[in-house]
């Protein structure tokens, strides 16, 4: 897991995806047989949809036809299509057509679709920020692009912890465009990519969650936070990768994120204009140790520090007495809290003991550490049962699995699945908990889902076979759905 095959290919998981220990899509997916997903309650049905094409990250529909698309990694849009009566991949965009080489967030709004991610510069030790939009043409005939935005040059690194522009959603009322950039660190540290980019830690243009009109053309973004703020173009702040963003029934904006080598829990926010979310000060509820100038780090004496991290191999975990101070006057806003049953296990802070919060009664910020979450989505159209009807779904994309089974104090004993959330709001706290249940297991490598009524499609990134690429599988999840509401959607 620790082994890094393509540094670029990092995000989905330091995030557990492109970089594992948290997400490496380059990792999590490396020659793992396709397994079949298991339901874990016998309302739920499970069926292999169709075959997909390697590194599917984005799965998306569009509003207008109704069509699913996917996208990879590397840069390639998918239409689905039918042939002779069976879906099929129709290509029809790839980074030649818009840029974008790493290709990391996809969304509608109405027959638009927007692209975003990473370009690579300066002999691939820096990178650009960019997002485009097409306004599709009927049979697939190319359409024309327009540029959203363009980034100013800002440093790349050599770790799998450069996570990107990648989550994008349309608000509710269709005049932003939301989306995420994630850290270019593990926690906050100095990543200089061999000097080229001195002292350089996290940049204005990283670690927040942004929003622009949905009309927006040719945007130079600068890597300047006062004059970002300014442009009004800075949603929230210190959310170290929030590889997913989602929308309630109610227009409240969640994401989750993922937190670094350290065993802090996985972050899932309310997510509210102009709120803090505390990176890189603050990870899961736990405080980055990295920010105390005494800290000496060791992985002997601290429980929470695995010998085996890439980033303590990698020396990122050091004394470091430049790390920046707290911003003065910021109160930053907690995650929201895990009541469990499931992805609710902790590692004590006074004895390092792996704790599972059914038992301690204590609540998680949010998700067990390392489960790298993303695939986040609501049923909006309430068109499920009573018991989920509204309510929320995400994925884990890593934990679970032999390694799992063999170690069952690990945090991630359990992993790949699909969890159901069932949001509280604490009028007291001003904030969510959510109840969490596992309800469909042994994935692999899940990357993204959508719900359609009651139908639920979830798209493996897929892996290598042989030393080849491979692709995954989209599956389709039918839940126990309200029939009164199914029947007016079907009518609509």
């Amino acid at each position: 897991m620790k082994k890094i095959l393509n540094p670029l290919k990092v995000n989905l998981l330091t995030f557990g995806i492109l970089a594992i220990p948290h997400l490496n899509f380059a990792q999590g997916g490396r020659d793992q047989p396709t397994q079949t997903p298991h339901p874990l309650r016998e309302d739920i049905k499970v069926e292999a949809y169709m075959k997909v094409e390697p590194e599917a990250v984005r799965l998306i529909q569009n509003p207008v036809s109704g069509d699913l698309y996917y996208t990879s990694f590397d840069g390639d849009v998918f239409h689905i299509v039918k042939k002779d009566g069976q879906p099929t991949s129709v290509k029809i965009l790839t980074a030649a057509d818009h840029g974008i080489t790493r290709l990391q967030g996809a969304a509608f709004y109405k027959n638009t679709l927007f692209l975003t991610g990473n370009i690579n510069v300066n002999n691939n030790k820096g990178n650009k920020g960019r997002m485009v939009r097409y306004e599709l043409k009927p049979n697939d005939e190319k359409p024309d692009m327009s540029v959203v935005f363009n980034t100013v040059e800002y440093g790349a690194n050599k770790t799998t912890f450069d996570h990107g522009w990648n989550a994008m959603e349309i608000s509710p009322d269709g005049k932003y465009i939301v989306v995420n950039s994630g850290a270019r660190t593990d926690h906050g540290e100095v990543q200089d990519n061999g000097g080229l980019y001195p002292n350089a830690r996290d940049k204005a243009l990283t670690t927040k969650i942004y929003h622009f009109p949905i009309n927006s053309k040719d945007l130079l973004l600068v890597d300047d936070t006062d004059k970002l703020k300014e442009q009004d173009f800075i949603f929230a702040e210190g959310i170290r990768n929030a590889y997913d963003i989602a929308y309630d029934g109610k227009g409240n904006l969640f994401a989750v994120s993922n937190s670094g080598d350290y065993d802090h829990p996985e972050d899932m926010f309310w997510v509210r204009q102009g709120h803090h979310y505390g990176f890189p000060w603050v990870m899961g509820g736990i405080d980055n140790p990295q920010q105390y100038p005494d800290w000496q780090p060791n992985p002997d004496t601290d429980p929470f520090l695995s010998k085996f991290a890439f980033a303590w191999l990698m020396k990122y975990f050091h004394n470091d007495p430049d790390f920046p101070k707290r911003p003065p006057g910021v109160i930053f806003t907690p995650a929201v809290q895990n009541l469990g049953p499931d992805a609710n296990e902790y590692r004590d802070r006074k004895t390092g003991i792996v704790m599972d919060g059914d038992t301690t009664g204590v609540t998680v910020g949010t998700f067990n550490a390392h489960s790298s979450p993303l695939a986040l989505i609501f049923d909006k159209d309430k068109a499920l049962s009573k018991e989920f009807k509204g309510d929320g779904f995400v994925m884990r994309y890593a934990g679970g699995g032999k390694a799992g089974a063999a170690n069952p104090n690990a945090l991630r004993r359990q992993g790949k699945d699909l969890l159901h959330l069932h949001l509280i709001y604490d009028k007291k706290a001003d904030n969510y908990k959510v109840q969490t249940t596992r309800i469909v297991d042994n994935f692999t490598s899940p990357t993204d889902a959508i719900l359609i009524g009651n139908e639920m499609y979830i798209i493996e990134y897929g892996g290598k076979q042989g030393g080849t690429k491979s692709g995954g599988t989209l599956w389709k999840i039918t839940l126990p759905g309200d029939a009164k509401v199914l029947k007016k959607m079907k009518k609509a």
